[in-house]
């Protein structure tokens, strides 16, 4: 089982222009899922706004990921700048670090699959500190 932690950089519009820069500057692969992509249009300031996002490198491994947040989120510089992401590949070890996180915690996304992972969620634990929890699965570079 492999768990580790990735910094989740968070948006105004602007993701997808951030995580260009970091791929020219780490190399790897980079991987882009707009909201429409998703479906999720409607959730979104502009439609081609990035969902999901990933920087890894060249052995898959995420060295950060970022989105552009939702219609109607307030976003200032600074502000929900980013969140801790935890990513496993076992979902039993998942849902449990996940169960520990949420007590005594704010569950935002309830732990479901998603269009890029077997499981995925959000959880502010009890300390405020928001956490995206999922199970990580290959993708194909974009």
């Amino acid at each position: 089982m492999h768990v580790r932690t990735v910094t989740h950089l968070n948006f105004n519009g602007n993701a997808r222009a951030a995580l260009a820069f970091y791929h020219q500057l780490f190399g790897g692969q980079q991987v882009l899922v707009s909201y429409a992509q998703a479906g999720r249009s409607q959730e979104a300031i502009d439609p081609q706004h990035v969902i999901w996002g990933q920087v890894s490198d060249t052995e898959g491994n995420a060295l950060l990921m970022a989105y552009d947040v939702q219609a109607g989120v307030d976003w200032h510089p600074g502000q929900r700048a980013f969140f801790v992401s935890l990513r496993g590949d076992d979902e039993d070890t998942v849902r449990a670090l996940w169960a520990g996180l949420a007590d005594g915690g704010d569950v935002l996304q309830a732990l479901t699959a998603s269009q890029w992972s077997p499981l995925y969620g959000m959880v502010r634990d009890r300390f405020g500190v928001t956490w995206v929890v999922d199970v990580q699965a290959p993708r194909s570079p974009q």
